[in-house]
């Protein structure tokens, strides 16, 4: 391969897994979640092939990451949740941009922003339903809710959405909060309030708990094609994963038995050996907790990391078996489609298992330093074909 280092996004593979989501869980909206660089896959080119395929709405974190989206041409609706103190909600209402309200401080100063503008806010008030993260306390939402009436009857304010987020802790502790969410809705209809959005479930509840479902639901893992169960597969939801992380060998050595391996020496060769070293270190988000533990596959072989994961690099024990400098090592990927005998590919699900994380956790932390491409069938406007 010619890239030194280099994660390979399938937006086909998101395509896909929107399309079938929004069949399979069927609600009227659908939210392709993008925050955090959409989970490392390029929150850009994500957006616009989630729309292409279907999405209606698209989530964010910050209003920094939404007026990104702004600056490249996007102007689907988008909802922008996690605000500091001094946050500029003028720029956000003039660009369409929906803000989620965690208080009713929030609420007044958004409020008071739009009304500077003489702009209409579009907010989605969020309710605390047991996660004790951002969000309205219970003992807060009559209060938040007049409020919110009494700014819609001002012209400055429009209750467009009511949301919240479930803690996955238990299906007991998930019914619990669909009961908290739904009483919260029953409290906002009667204080005036007629919200046409709804949304709670992320893809966990999406897919197993019909009864978070509402109006919306924000999908964020399941668009990149990667599980929220520990007991089921992406190939079992009929999900793909979209994002192959992958490297060049830049170097090929021979070591004698006993020789040491990277920082500490956690790992001496057994026998005489062979070493490959692979350029991706913790500074790229490859992480230092799978040293040891974790398994590459090159031409289609695989082989553990062995020594400790550095901030550049780390080094994979061959055994007797050789390759070139230039050949082609895969991190992880989809394993149904890469790879083959005797080992297909890991998956990030595998490399979590190696550092003890998360699936999330590991497409998400892949750094600015690795360059991302991307594969799909595009129209002739250069944006993913339908």
């Amino acid at each position: 391969m010619s890239e030194f280092r280099e994660a390979v996004i399938d937006l086909g593979a998101i395509a896909a897994n929107v399309a079938h989501l929004r069949a399979t869980i069927g609600t009227p909206h659908f939210m392709a979640v993008v925050k955090a660089n959409a989970y490392g896959h390029g929150a850009v080119p994500v957006a616009r092939t989630a729309l292409a395929a279907g999405a209606d709405w698209l989530g964010v974190a910050d209003l920094t990451e939404a007026h990104a989206l702004r600056d490249a041409g996007i102007e689907a609706p988008l909802l922008a949740w996690l605000h500091g103190p001094d946050t500029d909600f003028e720029a956000a209402i003039a660009r369409d941009i929906d803000l989620g309200v965690s208080s009713a401080c929030q609420l007044r100063t958004i409020a008071d922003a739009a009304g500077r503008l003489g702009r209409v806010a579009n907010v989605h008030l969020k309710l605390d339903t047991g996660l004790s993260r951002n969000g309205l306390n219970g003992p807060d939402w009559a209060e938040v809710f007049a409020l919110g009436s009494g700014f819609e009857r001002d012209g400055l304010v429009h209750v467009r959405g009511i949301f919240s987020h479930l803690s996955n802790a238990s299906p007991a502790a998930d019914d619990e909060a669909v009961a908290r969410f739904s009483s919260g809705l029953d409290l906002a209809a009667a204080a005036g309030l007629t919200p046409e959005l709804a949304h709670l479930a992320s893809t966990a509840a999406a897919l197993r708990l019909p009864a978070a479902r509402f109006s919306m639901v924000r999908i964020g893992i399941g668009l990149y094609g990667l599980s929220p169960f520990d007991d089921a597969s992406p190939r079992e939801l009929g999900l793909s994963p979209a994002m192959t992380l992958r490297a060049s060998v830049a170097a090929v050595r021979r070591v004698p038995a006993g020789a040491g391996v990277s920082y500490d020496y956690l790992w001496r060769a057994p026998e005489d050996g062979n070493l490959a070293l692979v350029p991706l270190g913790y500074a790229d988000g490859v992480p230092r907790a799978a040293s040891g533990s974790a398994r590459v596959n090159i031409n289609g072989r695989g082989y553990p990391i062995v020594g400790r994961i550095a901030m550049d690099q780390f080094v994979v024990s061959l055994g007797q078996d050789g390759v070139d400098v230039g050949d082609e090592v895969v991190l992880f990927g989809d394993p149904d489609v890469r790879g083959g005998e005797p080992e297909p590919v890991p998956s990030a699900a595998d490399w979590a298992d190696a550092a003890g994380t998360i699936n999330y956790e590991i497409v998400t932390r892949i750094g600015h330093r690795v360059p991302r491409s991307y594969r799909a069938v595009l129209s002739e406007s250069g944006e993913p074909a339908r």
